[in-house]
């Protein structure tokens, strides 16, 4: 009896939290279409929620605090948004690209696999234009005298002004950290585990500016619906005009995701294959398993 409770309380092992994310990825593709849309709009409310978050904490911290330490601000608060992901149950795109290990494992079709992707990008893009709707109604901008949607502008600003090289290479390494905290949730027991397991990663993505497609919907709808809709009194409190942003449009915001995207894809497709390479390859070779 104690060996079975030490058993349940224990971390899984890296073997075993790899076949777990492959059950994971069969289990998602299985998902019917209402409840993976339903699910995938909740992520991308929350996933808005953190950035928001984010947004709200660095306003006016410019030339108040240290760089570094209101980089960490705000990427510690943005993983609001993962954890509400993980722990409350939610569909995002970023985090399912480690679905690719069970299409490497021949447990799901390529073609279940574009579905989940496909429907789960829509169902965060609407998501997270509803929140940065709603936040825009609630004139958002205006809190802090206008700092907050003086934060947002220059970051989508600054998103949106990236080549194209940068922003799927900021795509890729922030992947990367999204899907590290996914997998390491995979051996969590308990909701502090996988608490404790997001933030570092996630904290780590943001502090170094790297790029989230889900989190840049949010961030640049809000930032347009404040540039094109804001009162003149909120420009005359930033002392700024919406020529001061002038990349913050339609088509750099889409030609951003767009790049973006192709990043996060690459790099948590990079994390998921090379944990199939190290401890699933070997279930269809037939060799042993590293422990």
């Amino acid at each position: 009896m104690k060996s079975e409770l030490a058993n349940s309380i224990d971390a899984l092992l890296p073997p075993e939290m790899a076949e777990k994310a492959e059950h994971v990825g069969v289990e998602k593709t299985r998902l019917d279409a209402t409840s993976l849309m339903a699910l995938a709009v909740l992520a991308g409310a929350f996933v808005a929620f953190g950035s928001m978050f984010s947004v709200v904490v660095s306003a006016g911290a410019e030339g108040v605090l240290p760089y570094g330490v209101t980089r960490l601000l705000a990427g510690l608060v943005f993983s609001l948004g993962l954890i509400l992901v993980i722990v409350g149950g939610a569909e995002l795109f970023t985090g399912n690209n480690l679905m690719v290990m069970a299409y490497a494992s021949g447990k799901v079709r390529a073609n279940e696999v574009l579905r989940a992707w496909g429907l789960v990008y829509v169902g965060n893009f609407l998501g997270g234009v509803a929140i940065a709707l709603l936040v825009y109604l609630a004139a958002g901008y205006e809190h802090g005298g206008g700092a907050v949607g003086l934060a947002a502008l220059a970051s989508a600003e600054s998103k949106a002004s990236l080549s194209a090289l940068q922003a799927v290479v900021h795509g890729i390494l922030a992947n990367v950290l999204v899907c590290l905290a996914t997998w390491l949730c995979f051996s969590a027991r308990t909701t502090t585990d996988k608490i404790l397991a997001i933030v570092p990663p996630i904290a780590a993505f943001v502090a170094a500016g790297f790029e989230h497609s889900v989190a840049n919907v949010y961030l640049l709808s809000f930032a347009l619906l404040t540039k094109f809709g804001a009162p003149g009194m909120f420009w005359d409190a930033i002392g700024r005009t919406p020529s001061a942003f002038p990349h913050v449009g339609m088509l750099a915001s889409l030609t951003n995701l767009l790049w973006v995207t192709l990043g996060n894809m690459m790099g948590g497709m990079l994390v998921g294959i090379t944990y199939w390479l190290i401890y699933l390859r070997t279930a269809r070779t037939g060799t042993s398993k590293p422990q």
